[in-house]
């Protein structure tokens, strides 16, 4: 072999190694979880009223589930069960008492139940992985505390002060921009967590994102109703004490006007974020999920929170994009804390054993063939109320009360017309029943469905508005030229 053989095997040596290397790579993974977002308050995703010109843009090209759940809630404060539960992989059903509190119906307090701490979790399972892992989150108790702590870099903001600003996710997108420029080892891929804190309400926002929307000429939801028919148990909570009943027409449009101006305001924040990503010459090594912890009523069926298993509630936008992830849209069932065992498939390490969560990571790769992780899923919320969903049909019963509703989510995806009392649909009742108990069984639900004493369904409402800590919403306490200065 002459040298000049030898500089070409070399060369081709060479590059087959780094083309190895570049395949083996792992991928930087940047996980963002907003607070009380509606699955179709994104324009990319159906809505031509709301204006999100950078989660559009991080649409385009991207993978998006139609059909992402919370699982449900075991407080009223469903955000801090739907955080704990994307972090364990576990439904709440498996999660353990802690020593802390907090409001429940009717001003009673409870243990909040939260993750065991010696489980697996996606900062423990990562950073074994070979990831440099960072969190940032609303509030110190939206998590486990010791979960947090297992990620290399951790940090709670103020969830209000953040609102205060009118741009609730610039402080947490300034300190993310930092890490990826200042901060992070160049030689491990890094998981990137951030718990947006909007659009949870206190929803102010800037002018400029104010501006951007006519508030008479706000929709209605299409399930709009002035009062839900029956009391749910969850009637006078927190979020319902946010606008007075009957729910006015004019209110619902206020309220929606706040909620998206918020997400308009949130929208700009992350567009720096995905900017500098590409700045850095991240983007083609980075998957980005977008979603958020549950959506909110706002409106819908006489309702305004979070503590209700309706579609509007417990769906939510679902976006993941990067290497590797195919330009599609599936209407596979699946829950957020499926997250965690698809994020070790991404990160190319063992799902950990017990975890109640699925991978979906061969459907956004496009290598599933049958686009199915499960055929029906279970939403529970307290000890209210339960539902299961398959394909086409969804179950809803509130046992306490004894009410039933069925739904034909293909040709009623807004629940507006109850068919659980039409004599049509008996034996779908029936089957759907059968269903819920397999369900409840598999999820460690030891509810009953039918107690033996059945409470009143009466719901009579406050005749004035109940107060509340905070406002709903309106214009930012902050300096309107707050946009141009805190860039």
């Amino acid at each position: 072999m002459n040298k000049f053989q030898i500089i070409i095997l070399f060369f081709c040596l060479s590059v087959d190694i780094s083309i190895a290397q570049s395949e083996n790579k792992k991928p930087n993974i940047l996980l963002i979880f907003t607070d009380d977002q509606q699955w179709n308050t994104v324009g990319a995703l159906g809505n031509p009223h709301i204006k999100t010109p950078n989660l559009d843009k991080l649409a385009e090209g991207a993978f998006v589930f139609n059909n992402a759940y919370c699982f449900g809630g075991n407080s009223g404060a469903v955000c801090i069960p739907s955080r704990n539960m994307l972090m364990s992989g576990r439904n709440f059903f498996r999660f353990e008492e802690d020593i802390r509190s907090i409001e429940a119906q009717g001003g009673q307090t409870r243990k909040i139940v939260l993750t065991n701490p010696d489980w697996p979790t996606i900062p423990k399972t990562l950073k074994a992985a070979g990831y440099e892992t960072y969190y940032r989150e609303k509030s110190g108790s939206s998590n486990n505390p010791i979960v947090r702590t297992q990620f290399d870099h951790f940090k709670d903001i103020n969830q209000v002060d953040a609102l205060r600003t009118g741009r609730p996710a610039q402080g947490i997108v300034n300190d993310a921009i930092t890490f990826l420029n200042e901060e992070r080892d160049n030689t491990k891929p890094f998981f990137m967590y951030l718990g947006i804190p909007a659009p949870h309400d206190p929803r102010w926002s800037l002018k400029k994102f104010r501006d951007m929307y006519d508030q008479e000429k706000m929709p209605l939801p299409e399930n709009y109703r002035p009062q839900h028919e029956w009391d749910i148990g969850s009637m006078t909570i927190r979020d319902e004490k946010l606008e007075a009943w009957p729910r006015s027409k004019e209110a619902i449009k206020r309220h929606i006007y706040d909620y998206y101006s918020v997400i308009s305001a949130m929208d700009y924040d992350l567009g720096r974020l995905l900017d500098e990503l590409d700045k850095l010459r991240l983007v083609e090594n980075t998957i980005v999920i977008f979603t958020s912890d549950q959506g909110l009523a706002v409106g819908q069926h006489g309702l305004m929170g979070k503590q209700n298993i309706y579609e509007g509630t417990m769906k939510v936008p679902f976006i993941v994009k990067g290497p590797g992830i195919k330009k599609d849209k599936s209407d596979a069932l699946i829950y957020l804390h499926d997250i965690f065992p698809t994020l070790c498939e991404y990160a190319g390490t063992t799902i950990p054993e017990k975890l109640d969560g699925v991978s979906f990571a061969e459907i956004t790769r496009g290598k599933e063939k049958k686009a199915e992780i499960r055929r029906n899923l279970l939403l529970a919320y307290m000890n209210f109320q339960r539902s299961v969903r398959d394909d086409r049909w969804k179950l809803m019963h509130f046992p306490k009360i004894n009410k039933t509703m069925l739904y034909d989510l293909k040709n009623d995806p807004f629940e507006k017309e109850n068919q659980a009392y039409n004599p049509k649909y008996a034996k779908k009742i029936e089957k759907m029943f059968v269903q819920l108990e397999i369900e409840c069984k598999v999820a460690g639900d030891i509810i009953e469905l039918f107690p033996g004493e059945v409470q009143s369904a009466d719901f009579i409402a406050p005749l004035e508005k109940m107060e509340t800590y905070y406002p709903a919403g309106g214009l930012a306490p902050g300096d309107p030229s707050y946009i141009e200065k805190g860039k």
